[in-house]
């Protein structure tokens, strides 16, 4: 509906205004006889003294119907998804469950484009359940943002009544004992575990030994793992130039490049080149192709059907598997309570960094964080144990040397 403030059509007088000859309006200009004339008027209009509003109608650019037609190409190309595999099936599955959630409704509810009293009321809804055990807070909060952005603008409900909640009830889950459970850090010795426990002898071993060193040398995200290509990677003796062409935090697809150099720990370069090879003797090398590719028990390169969505690219989540079945078989499935998950190399990365008093700025470069965000001091400094940075422990102890200090002070001191 037209907000009233943003644009009125007004009866006016035509002041100073010059004869027109009727012959040259275009006939869809002209006033109908008898007709008086129209202006419009919005919030915005400025007029000079004498200048009369301009008339509705005028200036009306000569469009056809061609001009607002698309070719059914256009509109195949508009149709193809334009986030992440990950990032879409994760929005389907929300907006499906609330599709049947609105149409469960008696009376059913319209689910695009959704009242904001549809919105509140699936919000509480979910909220409830997760108070039940279902979902956390984060979840919940993550659910109900999807759908807002779904929902076509200008015309999306208030969120406001269930963001509000969602803060009260995540207070509340913390009092009772509820906690983010995130992936343990998969730090320089446990990944030095992993990588010994494989065997580089096979085509699946030398992928394997390069995936888990790239991840922790370059902190790299699952999903961007999975959508490396192979021209993105260059190596030299010395390191290799990675480019990540776009990440959780790059949706506009800049890209980001940094040199890792290599370690006589990870082995980086000859296990590059190791696996390189393995392409090369697969027939599947080339610029344009994926880095990591899905093997058979022989180490040969698994058949995908013509019109795979992702083509020749692992599925999502497929490397997370991998990277978990390593894990485990180094006897390290779980650390410090906590199951090994691809993020843990990423985090293990950061975390050795911090302990190596490497800047934030630094490591926000390296791990493709916003310069000024503060993720990777809050969210992944995941220290085993109870951790090394307790600023207490720089207090002396008291005894020895701050014993007799305090002793002498105290005899000092006048009565």
């Amino acid at each position: 509906m037209t907000d009233p403030l943003d644009t009125e059509v007004i009866d006016a007088e035509i002041v100073d205004a010059e004869p027109v000859d009727a012959e040259l309006v275009p006939a869809g200009h002209r006033p109908l006889a008898g007709a008086q004339e129209r202006h419009v008027v919005t919030m915005h209009t400025m007029l000079a003294p004498g200048q009369s509003p301009p008339r509705a109608g005028d200036e009306r650019p000569p469009w056809t119907d061609a001009d607002l037609r698309l070719t059914e190409e256009d509109v195949a190309d508009l149709q193809a998804p334009d986030l992440a595999a990950t990032t879409v099936t994760n929005l389907r599955s929300s907006l499906g469950a609330f599709e049947r959630w609105c149409a469960a409704q008696r009376p059913p509810r319209v689910a695009s484009p959704c009242t904001t009293a549809t919105y509140t009321s699936y919000g509480l809804h979910l909220i409830r359940r997760g108070k039940a055990g279902e979902f956390k807070p984060s979840s919940v909060g993550k659910y109900m943002s999807r759908i807002l952005n779904a929902q076509p603008e200008g015309i999306r409900p208030d969120p406001s009544v269930v963001r509000a909640r969602l803060k009260v009830w995540q207070k509340e889950w913390r009092q009772s004992g509820g906690e983010v459970r995130r992936a343990p850090a998969v730090t320089i010795d446990y990944n030095l575990r992993v990588i010994a426990k494989i065997d580089e002898s096979t085509a699946i071993g030398k992928r394997d030994a390069f995936l888990a060193a790239l991840a922790y040398a370059n902190l790299q995200r699952e999903s961007e793992l999975t959508d490396m290509l192979i021209g993105r990677i260059k190596i030299y003796d010395t390191g290799l130039m990675v480019t990540t062409a776009t990440s959780k935090t790059d949706q506009a697809g800049k890209g980001a490049t940094r040199f890792v150099t290599d370690r006589e720990d990870l082995q980086l370069v000859r296990r590059a080149r190791a696996w390189f090879a393995v392409l090369h003797e697969l027939d599947a090398f080339a610029p344009h192709l994926p880095l990591f590719r899905a093997l058979t028990v022989k180490g040969r390169l698994r058949k995908y059907p013509p019109e795979r969505e992702r083509g020749l690219r692992m599925r999502s989540g497929s490397l997370d598997d991998r990277l978990q079945v390593l894990a485990a078989r180094a006897g390290v499935p779980v650390i410090d309570g906590r199951k090994v998950t691809s993020h843990g190399w990423r985090a293990g990365a950061n975390t050795d960094m911090i302990e190596a008093k490497v800047p934030l700025l630094d490591r926000n470069l390296a791990g493709r964080w916003s310069p000024g965000s503060t993720t990777a001091d809050t969210s992944y400094d995941r220290r085993h144990g109870l951790g090394t940075d307790d600023p207490l422990a720089h207090v002396p102890l008291f005894g020895g040397p701050a014993h007799q200090a305090v002793a002498e002070a105290r005899r000092t001191q006048t009565p």
